[in-house]
């Protein structure tokens, strides 16, 4: 099991607290720049949700994706800290062992981040990255120097927490929504495409849910862009209930198992 493959849904991995950027950045945002305002309904502080990977028939890893109880200061900027981590289970890991976690402090009023961390550590392989974005100057600063990027660039934690607060209300069919990720020092225009809406027999239960497809990076572990698909609940909150996806090597599939701290009722939980 590759990194992108556990990480596609909800990225997986990474270990660097806030603490590893100091309590202040060398760099703030000039003073002209105004960052745009998004309201987010989606989610909010204090929130967790867990999740079961599948590698074919194999139960094989455990994720989790949380907010942080308080918001952190950035710059100057109030921020969310959400974090993806995953993990192999132990049964699964004499075949690949891995322990990843993502990090992003994700701006509370244009929900772009400010600053990310990943650490991964899959079998003997390890890889780290630190990221401070510029969003004034559409630059950012990591681990290899600067790198150009468009304005509001995500990453991959940050990223799902943003596609949360998208507005389908009036989507069509195969409808794409554009958004810039930032992945190993590398910044890829993706998108997401409305398939309609779906109901789920899920680890949870019965869940509405809109149906979407991410555009995909091809690479060693997935063979087409389209191979992945994710399901979240049809209400405000936009949780991931389940994303499965084909591999080169199978197929995984990652289920909500349990949530708690959601911002808004759960309505798209059907309720017998």
């Amino acid at each position: 099991m590759k990194r992108n493959a556990i990480v596609g849904l909800t990225a997986l991995g990474l270990l660097v607290g806030v603490q590893s950027f100091g309590t202040k950045d060398k760099y703030q945002a000039e003073q002209s720049f105004e960052y745009r305002k998004m309201g987010n309904t989606a989610f909010q502080a204090g929130e967790k949700l867990k999740f079961r990977a599948h590698y074919g028939v194999i139960n094989a890893a455990v994720i989790t994706m949380s907010v942080g109880a308080t918001t952190s200061n950035i710059g100057g900027r109030t921020a969310y800290a959400v974090k993806c981590e995953g993990e192999t289970l132990k049964s699964f890991d004499w075949a690949y062992k891995v322990r990843d976690k993502f990090e992003s402090w994700v701006d509370v009023q244009a929900l772009a981040p400010l600053r990310y961390a990943k650490t991964v550590r899959e079998n003997k392989y390890f890889d780290e990255d630190l990221a401070i974005y510029m969003h004034d100057k559409k630059k950012m600063r990591n681990s290899d120097g600067e790198l150009a990027m468009p304005i509001y660039t995500q990453d991959i934690a940050s990223a799902l927490y943003y596609a949360r607060n998208l507005n389908f209300t009036n989507a069509v069919i195969n409808q794409s929504f554009p958004i810039d990720v930032y992945l190993d020092n590398k910044v890829y225009n993706l998108n997401f495409t409305y398939l309609g809406k779906e109901t789920l027999n899920s680890d949870i239960g019965k869940v509405k849910c809109i149906k979407l497809r991410p555009k995909l990076v091809v690479d060693r572990v997935f063979k087409s862009s389209n191979d992945m698909t994710v399901w979240i609940s049809d209400d405000a909150n936009h949780i991931p209930i389940r994303v499965q996806s084909a591999i080169k090597v199978g197929s995984i599939k990652v289920d909500l198992t349990s949530y708690e701290g959601l911002r808004n009722t759960f309505t798209a939980k059907v309720v017998k």
